[in-house]
């Protein structure tokens, strides 16, 4: 294994540890200022620690946009939410989308949609006047992203009524100062501006592995903020997995051979962006092709044109030219978006999954094939790579051409009954480090040791019932 980073020490907490963080930060913040602090729970929960026993945290999680599409942060707040009722608390949404878009339909949650916004910076007069007079329904507040008016409107309108927490979802890596060097600039200005102190003034900045965290403070200056570690996971699928994966060949039957049995192939699953490396994964799909016609290569998810990414525009229309080019056309296949039974189809079809990207913060794609017993094959730039290595789940390489060649050599390398052993090491490593539910049960257990409140509390605020816009 050619990658160069270390293995680090990530203390074992819970997925959704912000909820402890939003209860006791106004009463330790000042007593927790240290340079990095990694959440334990047990640690965190001081015996001076108010009790919210009997009474629902309400926490407004405000992102740009709930649009599947757009990968990450959209999926995780939605996990995150739908893990509130299990700890007795509650979780709504304020984003910047059309209300009628169809994606906030059915969404099991309170949602304020203020869209639609026409700019990637997402201004909206309705924002702060929104903000300032409901922020006194909520317990706290949890912003997703950066370089959006969503942290300006929180800056003004809740620092320092009501404590705050960021969720950067990897936007402060310096991979994007080296390949995006003008817009760094850019973004430097706004950093003096307004994102620092966005930062600077949080209770907490929220990271989902400690080389996020440290990573995070080499991109701009100043970078003082309160950082803490909160794990991240993924919701395991639901049904039968052979039913699944009939259902996925069923709708794709270029992925059958002509006798009816399936073809062996490599799932991408996520944004066609020069960020994922997908040229990377292609390029070296080319070079084992031709000495392994019985397995092919699937790309799913929207092209980065699709989400007016000005970044990387038609990346997609360039691999697919690549591919004819190459004579593979035929053995390239492009699902476009999956969604629901669909994604999970294609994980359990799938031999293994690819991930050779620049940059990733945490990959919910990754812990979701690992859920479906499916191995990863994934560069170092992902963040929990050391983990999945450790537990003998994934294959790692340098995010070089080289490097995702040798991903696929080695997988190709296996015998069937090694195959098999990986695919069953990756289940438990999902298991052991990535499932929602036992997370959850974690926090339920952290309330019900806390200590109860004065009743005269001023942190505590009467629940009031949400109004619609």
């Amino acid at each position: 294994m050619d990658a160069e980073l270390t293995p680090s020490s990530c203390l074992d907490c819970t997925a959704d540890s912000l909820f402890s963080v939003l209860a006791l930060c106004s009463h330790r913040l000042q007593a927790l200022r240290s340079p990095l602090f990694f959440f334990s729970p047990r640690e965190f929960f001081l015996p001076t620690v108010f009790s919210r026993t009997g009474y629902e945290l309400r926490i407004l999680h405000i992102i740009g946009t709930l649009d599947p599409r757009a990968g990450g942060p959209s999926n995780s707040v939605r996990r995150i939410v739908a893990a509130y009722p299990a700890i007795g608390s509650e979780g709504e949404v304020l984003t910047l989308d059309d209300p009628a878009a169809p994606f906030l339909r059915d969404l099991g949650c309170q949602t304020y949609a203020l869209g639609p916004v026409h700019t990637r910076f997402g201004y909206n007069r309705r924002l702060v006047p929104w903000l300032r007079e409901h922020r006194d329904r909520f317990d706290g507040f949890v912003l997703h992203g950066l370089w959006q008016h969503l942290g300006w409107a929180v800056r003004r309108a809740i620092h320092p009524h009501r404590p705050y927490l960021v969720f950067p979802h990897g936007m402060l890596d310096p991979y994007f100062r080296r390949a995006q060097p003008f817009k760094h600039l850019k973004k430097s200005a706004y950093w003096l501006l307004n994102e620092y102190w966005v930062l600077h003034h949080a209770n907490r900045v929220l990271f989902t592995s400690d080389a996020e965290a440290r990573r995070s403070s080499h991109s701009f200056w100043p970078a003082n903020w309160n950082p803490c570690v909160v794990p991240y996971g993924a919701s395991a699928a639901h049904g039968d997995p052979e039913a699944l994966r009939e259902a996925f060949l069923k709708r794709h039957p270029a992925l059958r051979q002509p006798d009816g049995t399936p073809r062996r192939f490599f799932l991408f699953l996520g944004r066609i962006h020069a960020k994922k490396g997908c040229d990377l994964l292609l390029d070296a799909f080319v070079r084992i092709a031709r000495q392994h016609p019985d397995i092919d290569l699937v790309f799913a998810g929207p092209d980065s044109s699709d989400l007016h990414d000005a970044t990387s525009p038609g990346l997609k229309a360039r691999l697919v030219s690549q591919a004819a080019v190459r004579g593979i056309a035929h053995r390239v296949h492009w699902t476009g978006m999956l969604y629901g039974d669909q994604k999970w189809g294609a994980f359990f079809a799938s031999e293994a999954f690819c991930l050779p990207s620049h940059q990733e913060n945490f990959g919910i794609a990754v812990a979701e094939a690992l859920a479906c017993g499916r191995p990863v094959l994934i560069s170092d730039k992902v963040n929990i790579w050391q983990d999945i290595f450790r537990d003998g789940a994934a294959f790692v390489a340098p995010d070089t051409a080289a490097g995702t060649l040798r991903l696929l050599e080695n997988w190709i390398a296996l015998t069937p009954a090694q195959r098999i052993s990986m695919g069953a090491r990756a289940y438990d490593c999902f298991h052991r480090r990535y499932d929602v539910p036992p997370n959850a049960s974690g926090i339920v257990d952290i309330f019900s040791h806390a200590i109860p409140a004065p009743a005269a509390d001023p942190g505590i605020l009467p629940k009031a019932k949400a109004t619609a816009l």
